[in-house]
């Protein structure tokens, strides 16, 4: 049978009945009965069934008490194929949410993985979240973990994997709070002091070092820069306008830009391709650029066996463009090279979002960060306490 062709209504010999053979992706099958074959009835038990199976992503659909014999793995396999279809940007490239669930899931299966699903409840959620606070990860990050292990059992329960009741006694199990739990507490993030920034630049290659020069001028959050291309600028007025077509918001339906000035513009020239939709800032580029950089600079003749030295089929080639991910490795590498407090790229929005404060209040800084209610905008730009000095040393 083709991959995505309709199991067929068919007759039963033995029995005169009307029968359907549902496959699933792992190679298993299962005969359905119907009814008797050529009536209205067994036309519509068939439609009911086929719909039912295309419901369940093609897996056969369980026999007897609902999804009692189901392990946490299979669970979690089935769980998975609706991750990557679920969570994707507009173009199809996978969101974040996506690397976030495959660490949320990685205890759960470690720990749970050949249990039965039916057999899963709070006490076991509770012993998967001990195995995180064990590996010193953050309270606010160990909620949020839990909470997509929670998603994930809610799935189950939607396509009827999982008995109701499964969810229902997971939900009980409350979020840590603050002070009254074993987990550590994450550091509010906090503006990179310049000096920091600019001991750190030298260490950078050409591309991560404009990223961060861009960063700091414009207040990008570190997926914008990491994803921006000419194809995305309007350079038509005075400040260019980039509307990135992947933001933090978009799932939501809302737009996104951010406003270019000179100083931004001129270093974004720097790094034009004659491609427009190329990524301004490439991990592949750079390579080049390095590799160029040292063949010039190498001062014996390059022999014949040494002209391309580059293996055939690399296992590992740099991407088209950075990721979060990526941005930050270079940024804490170069730290530790200049041997200075590592910072990440995150605080460079912070940096700008206070120093835009400073000069233009709030109000300014919420529209340069295009946040929707100021006291987002808050968490960003650090208070001026300068001015509370000044005003506590002249008055008390």
């Amino acid at each position: 049978m083709p991959r995505n062709a309709v199991p067929t209504y068919r007759r039963h010999k033995q029995s005169g009945q009307a029968i359907v053979t549902l496959p699933d992706p792992l190679g298993r099958r299962r005969d359905v009965l119907l009814g008797k074959f050529g009536t209205p009835e067994s036309r519509a038990e068939y439609a009911r069934v086929i719909a039912e199976w295309e419901a369940a992503h093609r897996h056969l659909p369980r026999e007897g008490s609902q999804g009692t014999d189901l392990t946490v793995n299979e669970m979690l396999l089935r769980f998975w194929g609706h991750v990557e279809t679920h969570y994707r940007h507009a173009d199809g490239s996978p969101t974040t949410e996506v690397e976030n669930y495959r660490y949320s899931l990685r205890p759960l299966k470690e720990l749970y993985g050949h249990t039965r699903t039916a057999e899963f409840g709070p006490l076991a959620l509770k012993a998967v979240r001990k195995r995180m606070i064990d590996a010193g990860l953050a309270r606010t990050l160990i909620n949020q973990r839990v909470g997509r292990i929670k998603r994930a059992f809610k799935w189950a329960v939607g396509e009827e994997l999982v008995p109701p009741a499964v969810y229902q006694g997971l939900q009980a199990v409350a979020g840590l709070e603050r002070g009254r739990s074993q987990a550590s507490e994450r550091e509010p993030v906090k503006p990179v002091p310049d000096g920091l920034v600019h001991a750190t630049l030298p260490l950078l290659t050409r591309h991560v070092r404009g990223m961060v020069q861009l960063q700091r001028l414009t207040g990008m959050r570190p997926s914008e820069v990491c994803n921006i291309r000419r194809s995305d600028i309007d350079m038509n007025g005075r400040v260019w306008v980039y509307a990135p077509k992947q933001h933090k918001t978009a799932w939501r339906g809302k737009q996104r830009q951010v406003h270019i000035g000179p100083k931004a513009q001129a270093l974004l020239k720097e790094y034009f391709t004659l491609r427009e939709d190329d990524y301004l800032f490439s991990p592949r580029r750079a390579m080049q650029e390095f590799r160029a950089t040292q063949r010039a600079g190498r001062v014996s003749k390059v022999q014949p066996s040494q002209q391309s030295r580059r293996a055939a089929k690399p296992k590992k080639q740099p991407g088209e463009r950075y990721t979060h991910r990526t941005y930050d490795q270079a940024i804490a590498k170069a730290c530790g090279k200049a041997g200075v407090s590592h910072w990440h790229a995150n605080q460079l929005r912070h940096t700008f979002a206070t120093e835009v404060r400073k000069a233009y209040g709030v109000e300014g800084s919420q529209v340069m960060l295009d946040h929707a209610k100021a006291d987002v905008t808050q968490v960003y730009a650090e208070r001026d306490m300068s001015f509370a000095v000044r005003i506590a040393a002249e008055v008390g």
